[in-house]
């Protein structure tokens, strides 16, 4: 399984910032320790080009986060300072997916992208430390290159994927599935095409029994090509931006279901990692770990795909 890291690019953040950036490198590590044991290839992704992001963020966007001259208030909105590393890193991070989703779909079946996850961004601004839509873009980026006519965004973030489910409106091509905390961030939720609103305080059994339901009516609605999921390791009980009770065993059982259940309908899956905010950054590298795990098992246990990627034109706008 080839596994995408972008953890050395790094963007300067201000002391006591709660984003937490040390994370992605801790990750890797770890990852790293294990590779040759799990069978796992690391590789640096290509930065996302103009060509790629244009597909889904507008010129304006683009040329204003280039030339250093995003707004206070854009910048208050993304919650990052603007940098030129900042820029850098978020089309390294989009990359990753790009190429977690091509590899899967040119016969790897799973493939992640150990950082990514970035699903508040909108067509002409960032927000929720999303600069890019990674998963948009990856999207657009396999149907341009005709290995996929739809792509299905299975996002299990604790957060609401707005951005995502605002570019999937009007888009064949992409089908937003989120289960989301139905009271946290975003205050207004974008309608995406599946969405499940999880109450305050859910615990493991409750969840999964909510995954269990709905993932194969996203799947069934979706029909498909690909997947991508965003495995947020905030719906963790220490979170503290998550309002709900599942545990490390219940996050990997949540994990082992989306890749089960991705196998059974023949999808070939980028994972992505989403968000984690726990006091401890170890908890979150736990859960971002046994993720990267499961999907190296469950890739090397599936002897192949259902189904075949498409060769035909793709749907929508590429």
């Amino acid at each position: 399984m080839k596994a995408f890291y972008c953890h050395h690019f790094e963007l300067p953040l201000p002391a006591g910032h709660r984003f937490p950036m040390a994370k992605y490198r801790r990750l890797f590590e770890r990852v790293a320790g294990r590779a040759a044991a799990l069978g796992i290839e690391l590789r640096e992704p290509a930065a996302a080009d103009d060509a790629a992001l244009l597909r889904v963020h507008t010129a304006g966007y683009l040329a204003r986060l280039d030339a250093g001259a995003l707004t206070p208030t854009e910048q208050r909105r993304l919650g990052f300072p603007w940098s030129p590393a900042m820029v850098e890193r978020a089309r390294r991070s989009v990359g990753g997916t790009m190429a977690a989703l091509e590899a899967a779909l040119r016969g790897e079946r799973i493939a992640v992208n150990l950082a990514g996850g970035t699903h508040h961004a909108h067509a002409d601004h960032g927000r929720g430390y999303c600069v890019f839509n990674d998963a948009v873009v990856a999207a657009r980026h396999v149907r341009a290159l005709r290995l996929a006519r739809r792509v299905l965004v299975v996002d299990l973030d604790v957060h609401q994927g707005n951005g995502t489910a605002a570019l999937a409106r009007g888009d064949p091509g992409v089908f937003a599935f989120s289960m989301h905390d139905a009271r946290n961030y975003p205050a207004l939720k974008e309608p995406g095409d599946l969405d499940v609103a999880v109450p305050e305080g859910c615990d493991d059994r409750r969840y999964l029994d909510l995954l269990a339901r709905h993932l194969p009516e996203a799947i069934a609605r979706a029909q498909a090509d690909a997947a991508i999921y965003l495995a947020g390791a905030d719906p963790f009980a220490g979170d503290t931006l998550g309002h709900m009770l599942l545990s490390k065993a219940g996050l990997r059982q949540r994990d082992r279901q989306v890749f089960d259940l991705l196998a059974r309908a023949g999808l070939p899956c980028a994972v992505t990692m989403g968000g984690g905010y726990a006091e401890d950054v170890e908890d979150i590298v736990d859960i971002h770990f046994a993720t990267v795990c499961e999907a190296a098992v469950r890739g090397a246990a599936t002897p192949g795909m259902a189904g075949a990627p498409s060769t035909a034109a793709p749907a929508g706008p590429a």
